[in-house]
Order: C-alpha cells, then structure tokens, then sequence
C-alpha cells in the first residue's frame, strides 16, 4: 500500500470518527428530549388523574347532596344507589336491605307504571310520571317523578335514573279542591234560591232552580243577557246599580224588580248581586242571588189590606163601645136615680120585700155599669196608645192597696222587692189590680194572703200572685182568660177582669197561666218582656 492509499484511508477514518461523534451526539441529544417528554406525559397523566379524582368526588358530593331523592335502579327497578333524601323519604336504605320500586307502587297504579317504564326504555327520557307508593312506614305518598336511562359503551340501556317530587301535600289539595267543588255544584245545583252567574251583563251559568223558573234552557240562557229577561220598568234602576258597581262604589246591591219567562209572564223576585273581583280590582263576574217573592207579596198585599180593613174595624168597635157604653149609662143612671127616689119617697109605704126589690134593682144597675165600664177598658187597650216609663211596681202595688177594698183579715205581702220596669203605668196598675181584686174576693179564711214576688228571667220578668182563697178548678184553667166568662157564683163579677189581665201581658210579649187547688189557693203567673 503506498502513501496515498494510507492517506485516504486516514482521512476516511477521521471521517467516519467524526461522524460517529456527530450521531452519539444527536442520540444523547434525542435521548434527553424523550425523557423530558416522558417525564412531563408522566407529570400530565398523574395531573389529570388527580382531577378525575376531584371530578368524582365532586360528582359523589352532588350525588349525595341533592336536595329532592335521587334514586338509580337497573332495568328491572332493583335500586342501585339512592342519596340521603331519597332514604328519608322512602324509609329504606339500599345497603342494608334490597329494595325494588315495583314493590312500593300502589296497585293502583301499577299498570300506569308497567305503560310509563315501557315509554321510558323507549324514549330515554319519563317527564311528569305520577303515582302513589307506600313507604316503609306504610304511608301513602304522591310522588312526581323525572327518570332518564343510563347507556354503557355500546349505547345499551343499563339502568334508569330518576328525581322523585313529594307532591302528597299539593294532591291532598287537588282532591279536597274538587271534592269542595262538588260539593259546591250540589249546593248550587239543590239551593232553593235561584243563582245566576253574569260577565258584563251576559248570563254564563245559571243553577237549576232558576232555570225552572224562568222558563229556559241552560243553553238559551247563554245566548240571552239580564236585559233580555227584565221588565222593561226596572232596566234603568239595575243599569244605575250595575254601573256604581263597575266603577266601584258599590261591592254589593240588591234590588226588587220583574223578570219575564219564556212564557211570557213575570215574577217578582228579591236579587242580591256581588261582584267577583280579579286581582287587579277590575269585575271578573257578577253573582246573582234570586229569591221569587210573588206570592209573598201577593200575601203582603193582602195582609195590607186585611190590617186596613182591621184597623178600621177597631177603629169603629171603639167608636160603637163608647157610643152604646154612652147610650147605656145614661137609662142605667136614671133607672138608677128612679130607685133612689122611689125608696126615698115611698119608704113609709113600701114593705120589706119592696124595699129588698129596689136595693136589687141598683145593685144590677151598678153591676151593669161595672161591665160597661170594663167592656170600655177592655176596647182601648191596643200597642199603638202605650205610654211607656220607668214603673217601680213596688209603688203601684202601694197605691192598689189603698185605694181598693181589703177586709181586715186579708194581708197583702211583697216577698221580695218588686223591680222597676220600663211600661205603661196605667195599663200595669190595671195589672196588678185585677189580679189583687181578684184574690182578695175569694179568700174565705179567717187569716187571708196574698203574697206577690218577682223573678228575673233575663229576657222577661216573671211575676207570681198567690193566694190561699178558695182555688179553681182544673177546667177553668184556660177559660177564665176569655171574655165575659166567670167561675161560680159571685154576681159582682163582670167576667172582663182576667180578659184584660191577659190582653195588658199579649202588650208586652208575655205570657199568663195558673196554678191551683181547690180550698188550699191558687198563683197566677205572667212575664212581662224586658
């Protein structure tokens, strides 16, 4: 080999020397690139396992913190997994004790839930499914419940998911609402009032009773309005009043006016109207209350009539009493005087049985002229000439027992203090006078009583007269009331006495009636009202 060929093959050497340099230096180059991206892939992979952990937990903590029951249950409704809420709410715990859903539905509502669940696998989604289950404590529970399937990989349904709503509280309402509103349609529909419902004057419902009355359907009333069927006489008042209650002056009116019926004729009716206001305040309806008083007034008018004509009756009866008591007194005084006279004047003459003849004679004048008098009490007594004050009764039976005949053996005793009373005085002293009068004529003991005491009723005073007289027989109890009816033999008795006793108590709203027994005595009872 010669030098050049040494040469070249130095120089190649070299060459390839140098090129092995440069390519272990490129690889220790690339080497060190491949670990730093390997180290940083290894520092990203543990960064994002971290977040996936975070992402878990987070996804956990929502899991288990959502406020509504959250429950997750495979294609058959065995509950996989259910959050705190959905365990209070249901009553079970699923890592205790295995529990499937189709075992707490109502039965109700277990062909509704088949129907539902097969739509869900269906569509993916349930929105708004309803029904009733029974927890673990056997309450019955309305719940409303929004599920979605679960996918794995392949798209295959794995399990069902779902939000459960407690909607028991809002259902209860639901039903009590409708119910209430049955009820309610029942009321309307039975009331004996007619009830008719109106917007701006339209009818939009009317209740059967009305429709009885007026003649038209339910369906010929809507096409009508008020106006349709009201007289013509009473429009301008009920368009006046519906008018202060559109412009709110008045919430509520009623009025008398006449509706005409499809046939034609009119009734007279008493209407309440109300209006149903809207939140705003303006007049939603007007409801309307219907009370058919034809006959009623047809019964007043008459009634009206009948007092007229009673009133002029007693109006002339007075007039009659004075003018026949006036007419009979006059012959009675002079028959009266004629007596007088005669056994003045012809006393020498007359024998005994003459002079019994005339005392006779002017006893029935006088007891004639008691009975005109109390016929002429008894006619003016009426409501209309009272003239009520404050009476101390205590003083009125003072006065009574002054002025009247009381024999030495008779006592008249207030057992308790006798109250004030707000009457007429007049017409009470004709009260107690009677009833005095009364008891002290027939005590025919040697030691008589008559005791009178007062009982407070509240809304009335109860009186009481007792004696220890003779007594009255059972028979005459109520008889001896009315008019012109007396008991036994007492010739001095007009048989008016009771009458008024009874006609002063009718003034005051009260009552009389009696106790007694035969020769042990007898009470009188009457109220006065406060």
């Amino acid at each position: 080999m010669d030098s050049k060929e040494v040469l070249m093959l130095k120089r190649a050497l070299e060459r390839q020397k140098k090129a092995r340099q440069q390519a272990e230096k490129i690889l220790e180059e690339k080497s060190k690139e491949l670990y730093d991206v390997s180290h940083h892939l290894k520092e990203t992979n543990n960064r994002l396992e971290n977040f996936l952990n975070e992402k878990t937990a987070e996804l956990d903590g929502v899991f288990i913190n959502i406020i509504d029951p959250y429950v997750v249950m495979d294609m058959q409704f065995n509950v996989i997994n259910m959050n705190i809420s959905a365990k209070e709410f249901l009553g079970y715990d699923h890592t205790i004790e295995n529990l499937n859903l189709a075992n707490i539905v109502h039965k109700d509502y277990i062909k509704y839930t088949v129907e539902s669940f097969a739509s869900l696998k269906k569509v993916g989604i349930l929105k708004n499914y309803h029904a009733k289950i029974i927890t673990k404590d056997k309450s019955e529970k309305y719940v409303q419940i929004n599920s979605s399937l679960i996918y794995d990989k392949n798209k295959k349904p794995i399990a069902a998911q779902g939000i459960i709503r407690d909607i028991t509280q809002e259902t209860e309402i639901k039903h009590l609402l409708s119910e209430q509103k049955t009820q309610l349609d029942i009321i309307v529909e039975n009331s004996p009032l007619s009830i008719v419902l109106t917007e701006n004057g339209k009818i939009v419902k009317a209740n059967q009773t009305f429709i009885k009355l007026i003649g038209y359907s339910e369906a010929e009333l809507k096409k009508l309005s008020v106006k349709d069927i009201s007289a013509p006489e009473d429009i301008d008042a009920s368009i006046e009043l519906m008018d202060k209650m559109n412009t709110n002056q008045l919430d509520n009116f009623t009025i008398i006016k006449k509706y005409i019926r499809k046939d034609k004729t009119t009734l007279l009716a008493k209407t309440s109207v109300n209006a149903y206001k809207k939140e705003n305040g303006e007049i939603a309806y007007q409801i309307a209350m219907i009370e058919d008083i034809t006959e009623q007034r047809n019964l007043e008018l008459q009634k009206e009539k009948l007092l007229k004509e009673l009133e002029y009756s007693n109006k002339g009866l007075q007039e009659y009493a004075h003018i026949v008591s006036h007419d009979l007194k006059s012959p009675l005084r002079s028959i009266s005087a004629l007596a007088t006279w005669l056994n003045e004047d012809y006393k020498d003459i007359l024998d005994d049985n003459g002079k019994t003849n005339l005392t006779l004679m002017q006893e029935k004048v006088e007891a004639m002229d008691k009975l005109i008098d109390g016929i002429l009490k008894y006619s003016t007594i009426k409501s209309d000439n009272l003239d009520n004050t404050l009476v101390d009764v205590n003083t009125v039976i003072d006065d009574i027992t002054s002025i009247i005949y009381i024999p030495d053996h008779v006592e008249v005793i207030i057992k308790n203090k006798l109250p004030t009373i707000m009457a007429d005085k007049t017409k009470i002293h004709q009260l107690f006078q009677n009833f005095i009068s009364n008891a002290v004529v027939h005590i025919k003991k040697e030691k008589g009583i008559v005791e009178i005491d007062c009982e407070d009723k509240k809304k009335y005073w109860q009186f009481s007269i007792k004696d220890n007289g003779v007594g009255i027989p059972k028979e005459y109890h109520k008889k001896i009331f009315e008019i012109f009816q007396s008991i036994g033999s007492n010739e001095r008795s007009t048989g008016i006495g009771l009458s008024i006793v009874k006609k002063i108590v009718q003034l005051y709203e009260g009552n009389v009636w009696l106790s007694s027994e035969l020769n042990i005595g007898t009470t009188f009872y009457f109220t006065l009202k406060k």
